[in-house]
């Protein structure tokens, strides 16, 4: 009876015991992903300046066609040259200047720490010998591999070679979607044929240059590349180079020029904003703006916009004081020289950097929200931290004010004369550095502010929810800026004091409420209070309708928009009923609108998040009320609108336009506070 009890109670136990160990399992995987990414990602992120290279047979024409001078990198495109007329600077392509150790050198020189270049762009010529294709580097004049000898040349002088490489390719007779304006029919087109290209040519890249830091990839936001060819495309750069680090643009979840994956259903180890940075970074998610010194990626003779060597340093600053890294273009000629006007901002960078690339170098994000005279970036080690101080704005008092922080100072100097000691006083709750009199450099001195432990900076408490509005009981928490602070609250109205309840965990929010918060340092109040509304509201009501038919009534429009025309007062090409938001579009589709409406159902009383996804403009109506606006001209871009809806019917209209490229339209939803998810087709009816 014994042995039988211990049985029973082992088989009680059992699936408890199992469980424990999956969990443990996955715990270990998760850690040991965690672990494996910081591994690749350690030199990438100790790098934060590359220079980017955008070059190929684009330099030829110089940005000119047909007395037009303003055409770039995509000229094959925005000039209408067919296939077989942009062949022709093949045979014009023989960039006798070319010497990649002198463009290694100059990249070095500047303190950059890795070179990307266009192995191949959108046109789809290959600057490699490539056993894909003859439209590559060795059926030009040149005969040369470029990639290779730029690839051996980073080498010899410990720089990290990557490769750009465009997904989309206006040449290849498989790629899918055709240009618009093009003549040349679709026909036999095959788009998996022209992937297993594409594979191939990645395995090539991947195999036969020794080492390659990251595969920088672009154009997938067509719609014929998605989600289930990107995963795999990653897979097979992992497999290949277990250590390479791939950008989030091999996959959909980019969400934009300015955009970075953050959704990690996404293949993609980092985010790509494009031309711009990030008003406050990308705060958990590893990052690089992109950015060019002119007006163009490629080489066009005539852009004389240039960037100032001053916005150009005060740039990489502010990119590095976000967490972000700063890749620098430049765009070669057809002889295979970087143009003068650029290895002259390069040169400037270089002598900022040897003086101050210590506190550019695998530095971190700045704790301050926000600094009146420059950035900040941080560096620890060893039970203290260096807050190194960018000076954009020398004091002409020669005090440096560092606002709001709680550590002890344990001494400062300037990066450009070291030996020097400056001297920091407390004046509660700032730090105060004395400078000499003159900035020892216009553009930017740095400050190097060693201090005791990890940075108390006296900021905001955060109050987070999924909505401001409410049907059902929310939750509220409140995120603290640093673990040494605490956050006392309130929900009266009242201002909190150290009296007032600590902050522990989640706020459960039933009814109106405004949530006060404050940050505490040893019993006593050092921040500002942030304050947040949370609104109790009534669902709109639902609509009584009958003998209601499945699908939503779609009207289709021709016109040349920038943004939404008023659809309800012209007269559509046709009408049809279509069972969800499907564009029915062919590949070649463009210059066209459409507008669904209809009604859906709703599951029950809830606050929802609509998620509306459009290249180009849409908008979104829930019972007449504008709830997304994703209007105007762009890529495809995802944007968000809250609404609080009762169960039941509710119409629903989207208006939608195309102008030129790529069609895309989406439409999801959910419960505030979950993944919206697009619309079931059984949630989607209209008056017959």
């Amino acid at each position: 009876m014994s042995c039988l009890r211990e049985s029973s109670h082992l088989l009680t136990i059992l699936p408890a015991l199992l469980a424990c160990i999956v969990i443990s399992l996955l715990a270990w995987a998760q850690s040991t992903a965690a672990e494996d990414d910081d591994a690749r990602m350690a030199w990438w992120r100790e790098a934060r300046f590359g220079m980017f290279i955008h070059w190929g047979l684009y330099a030829s024409p110089a940005g000119e066609w047909n007395g037009q001078n303003w055409h770039g990198e995509w000229i094959m495109n925005t000039a209408h040259i067919p296939v077989e007329e942009y062949e022709q600077f093949v045979d014009r392509f023989n960039p006798v200047k070319f010497d990649a150790d002198e463009w290694v050198r100059i990249a070095k020189d500047a303190g950059m720490k890795y070179i990307v270049i266009t192995s191949k762009h959108h046109d789809g010529f290959c600057l490699f010998d490539s056993q894909e294709t003859d439209y590559d580097v060795m059926s030009t004049p040149f005969k040369r591999d470029i990639m290779r000898e730029l690839a051996d040349a980073c080498r010899r002088e410990g720089l990290r070679i990557c490769w750009y490489h465009s997904i989309m390719d206006w040449h290849h007779d498989d790629y899918l979607p055709r240009r618009g304006w093009e003549e040349r029919p679709a026909g036999d087109a095959d788009f998996d044929r022209y992937c297993t290209y594409l594979f191939n040519e990645v395995s090539e890249l991947l195999t036969n240059y020794g080492e390659i830091g990251v595969m920088w990839f672009d154009g997938q936001w067509e719609g014929t590349w998605t989600h289930e060819r990107g995963l795999p495309l990653y897979e097979l750069c992992r497999a290949l180079q277990p250590s390479v680090i791939v950008n989030n643009r091999v996959d959909k979840g980019r969400g934009g020029v300015a955009g970075a994956a953050t959704d990690h259903q996404y293949a993609g180890d980092y985010g790509t904003p494009e031309q711009e940075i990030p008003p406050t970074g990308l705060p958990g998610v590893d990052w690089e703006t992109c950015m060019t010194m002119n007006h163009h990626w490629g080489y066009n003779r005539h852009d004389d916009g240039w960037k100032s060597s001053e916005d150009l340093i005060r740039m990489l600053v502010d990119i590095a004081s976000k967490g972000g890294n700063y890749l620098l273009n430049v765009g070669p000629t057809a002889e295979g020289v970087i143009p003068a006007e650029s290895v002259k901002r390069l040169r400037d960078m270089g002598r900022w950097m040897k003086v101050n690339g210590e506190s550019i170098y695998g530095t971190s994000a700045s704790p301050f929200d926000d600094l009146p005279w420059g950035r900040c970036t941080v560096r620890a080690s060893d039970g203290r931290t260096t807050l190194y101080l960018h000076v954009f704005d020398w004091p002409q008092d020669g005090r440096l004010i560092v606002p709001g922080i709680g550590n002890d100072a344990l001494g400062a100097h300037l990066l450009a004369d070291p030996a020097k000691q400056l001297t920091v006083t407390r004046h509660d709750p700032d730090l105060r550095v004395q400078l000499p009199a003159m900035a020892p450099d216009e553009i930017c001195s740095v400050i190097a502010l060693d201090i005791t432990g990890e940075p108390i900076v006296y900021r905001l408490p955060e109050i987070k929810a999924d909505t401001s509005i409410l049907v059902r009981p929310i939750q509220v928490r409140l995120a603290v800026p640093t673990e040494a602070l605490e956050i006392r609250y309130t929900l009266d109205g009242s201002d909190p004091d150290a009296r007032s309840p600590r902050y522990t965990g989640p706020l459960t929010i039933d009814d109106t409420t405004t949530v006060k918060a404050r940050c505490f340092f040893d019993g006593n109040a050092v921040s500002g209070i942030a304050e947040a509304a949370f609104t109790r509201v009534d669902p709109m009501p639902a609509q009584s309708v009958d003998d209601l038919a499945p699908g939503l009534i779609c009207h289709r429009y021709s016109g040349d928009w920038d943004r939404l025309p008023a659809f309800a007062q012209m007269e559509a090409d046709e009408m049809r009923i279509v069972g969800g938001f499907d564009l029915q579009a062919r590949s070649t589709d463009e210059y066209f609108g459409r507008r669904f409406a209809g009604y859906m159902t709703v599951p029950s009383d809830d606050v929802y998040v609509f998620a509306l996804t459009a290249d180009d403009g849409a908008r979104l109506f829930i019972d007449g009320r504008l709830v997304v606006d994703n209007d105007g001209l762009h890529g495809a871009l995802e944007k968000r609108g809250v609404i609080a809806l009762a169960a039941g019917s509710h119409a629903i209209r989207v208006e939608y336009f195309n102008k030129t490229g790529s069609a895309l339209l989406a439409v999801s939803f959910a419960p505030a506070g979950r993944t919206p998810q697009p619309i079931p087709t059984a949630f989607l009816h209209h008056h017959p």
